[in-house]
């Protein structure tokens, strides 16, 4: 009698190429599947049996666009939460991290995933920084070389999100386009991700002729169309679980150029809902079919990343599956990953965790002391009152307007107090320059009371916006003691603390308590007046120099569409 690792008996075993369950025994040998046995007769001696007793078999889910960084997580306990959830590999662009460390923070990155129970592979960061040292300054620098270098890499298997996709269309000497040029002569039809929401008709093509040809961004369904009919993978995330997008998808058969993604998903949203199995039960929700969701969710994404060694139960395949009790139910009973369990439902336990990341990156807030004087805001005018330029902040998108608003000035300083803005800052904390940028913002922001975080897109200098300025010196000064996090302060007390000291952007504690920690910033921020869909991401992007329209850097206020710096006080 032949000899297996591992035997699963009576399970309905969802075939990918015919796109519907089978009745079946399945069989794992050596961390991959051997037999699918529809007549559930062939005698094996199997090391494990597991009976399924009728419960759905489906490939162990896969996420080809995302950011670990944005879960606030390290890679293996982050790991550890996707793999409850059914997920057995992920792509990470982890260019959170090159912005704090370069090269050495992917590789890291990289090294951090090893013990994870399920397989983290990376795409290379195209963006660092996500504009240029005029706008921005940050801790790591990826050019064209340092691609190059991590082409090399065992677990990398794509070039990450090209964000810039505005200039890379035009006549530039960007290190992304040598390195685009690169590949077309040395990697033909090396995997591209690409970032370009609103391109359309000429520009698209310009993006795509550059061999970018996935994008995982919000679109109108026009863009949609331009991408599949162009042949771009579209990448689907939760805000694009669209009726109009899921109906033109499933009217026009397109199931092969779709797959599903989650991109960025906070640690609190990853407790309390889940990671991709929540998008693919909303798109079974909205009407998209339940075999091809599961289809969209593990096989499509697999062969984009040209992972073909999974995305399908079949002999040779890994053994990366999960069992459902209801197949239209996200929720796995178990998990498996080569055909050894990671996930029970019955015993779910937190592990622990192994890597220690090196001595410095547990000091990364890189500052010159700051004191109350830091706080003032020069105006060389003789006039008594300025027109400012404010950030106004909007409750339903992180995109953001300029303002005009008229402050007084008292001794050669902003007298902005009673001005219905907040003061808001970004010290370089690198320590590369010490620069500190100043701006105001205003609108569905808070309304009093000071916050402060170092996890701060995409360079992750510190920034601080409060109504008082002891306050903000204070959250400043508690943030160079942590070593990085977010936190939130009124009257002279802290109201809500989360501690990210890898980097100044990640916790090595697992889900639950960096949920919790996390979830007690969010209620914090809207008590103090915050209104928006996702006030951590709006406030995070506050900085983000390829976002429109006015951001603030360690430089200063940025111009997004002209791409530079403008001054706080029209003239």
């Amino acid at each position: 009698m032949e000899t297996v690792s591992l035997l699963i008996k009576n399970a309905k075993v969802f075939n990918t190429y015919l796109k519907k369950f089978i009745s079946g025994d399945v069989s794992v040998k050596d961390g991959r599947f051997y037999y699918i046995d529809r007549e559930q007769n062939t005698p094996f001696h199997a090391e494990v049996v597991l009976d399924a007793q009728g419960k759905y078999m489906i490939p162990g889910l896969v996420d080809i666009h995302m950011h670990i960084e944005s879960s606030m997580m390290t890679p293996e306990p982050f790991g550890n939460c996707v793999a409850a959830y059914g997920v057995t590999t992920i792509v990470s662009e982890p260019h959170e991290m090159a912005n704090v460390k370069g090269t050495r923070g992917i590789l890291e990155m990289i090294s951090a995933a090893k013990n994870a129970p399920i397989d983290i592979f990376y795409g290379i960061p195209s963006s660092v920084p996500s504009t240029d040292e005029r706008l921005e300054t940050t801790g790591g620098i990826i050019d064209c070389n340092a691609m190059k270098h991590l082409l090399c890499e065992e677990d990398v298997v794509c070039v990450g999100e090209i964000m810039n996709y505005r200039q890379i269309i035009k006549e530039n000497n960007l290190e992304i386009t040598k390195f685009l040029k690169y590949l077309r002569q040395e990697y033909p039809g090396y995997v591209i991700e690409g970032h370009c929401p609103s391109l359309l008709n000429l520009e698209l093509a310009k993006f795509l002729y550059l061999g970018i040809d996935g994008d995982h961004t919000e679109h109108t369904l026009e863009e949609v169309k331009q991408r599949i009919e162009n042949g771009m993978f579209f990448e689907i995330q939760d805000k694009m679980l669209k009726p109009k997008v899921l109906e033109y998808i499933c009217e026009n058969q397109l199931y092969e150029y779709c797959g599903f993604v989650t991109d960025d998903t906070m640690a609190d949203v990853l407790y309390e809902k889940g990671q991709l199995n929540y998008v693919v039960q909303q798109a079974i929700e909205s009407g998209f079919p339940l075999e091809m969701a599961i289809y969209c969710a593990t096989y499509t994404s697999s062969r984009r990343m040209h992972l073909y060694d999974r995305g399908t139960i079949a002999p040779g395949k890994l053994a990366d599956f999960v069992l459902l009790d209801s197949p239209s139910v996200m929720k796995p009973s178990y998990v498996y990953k080569n055909g050894v369990q990671i996930f029970n439902r019955k015993d779910r336990q937190e592990a622990s965790i192994s890597y220690q990341f090196p001595e410095d990156f547990y000091q990364s807030v890189r500052m010159k002391p700051v004191n109350l004087q830091d706080f003032r805001v020069m105006a060389d005018t003789d006039k008594e009152e300025v027109t400012v330029r404010v950030i106004e902040v909007h409750p339903d998108r992180t995109q953001t307007t300029e303002k005009l608003v008229t402050m007084p000035v008292r001794d050669h300083m902003l007298d902005w107090e009673k001005s219905g803005c907040l003061l808001a800052m970004v010290l370089e904390r690198h320590g590369k320059n010490g620069n500190i940028g100043y701006g105001f913002i205003t609108g569905s922001c808070l309304k009093e009371g000071t916050v402060a975080t170092t996890y701060f897109h995409d360079h992750h200098n510190l920034f601080v916006a409060g109504d008082c300025p002891m306050d903000m010196l204070l959250a400043v000064r508690r943030l160079q003691e942590l070593q990085g996090g977010f936190l939130t302060v009124k009257d002279g007390r802290i109201l809500a603390e989360l501690k990210l000291p890898v980097c100044g952007i990640l916790s090595e504690k697992g889900v639950r308590d960096t949920a919790l920690g996390l979830k007690a910033i969010r209620e914090s921020l809207e008590e103090l007046g915050y209104r928006h869909d996702n006030p951590i991401m709006s406030l995070g992007t506050l900085g983000l120099p390829v976002s429109p329209a006015l951001k603030l850097t360690d430089k200063g206020l940025v111009d997004v569409k002209r791409s530079a710096i403008v001054p706080l006080i029209v003239e």
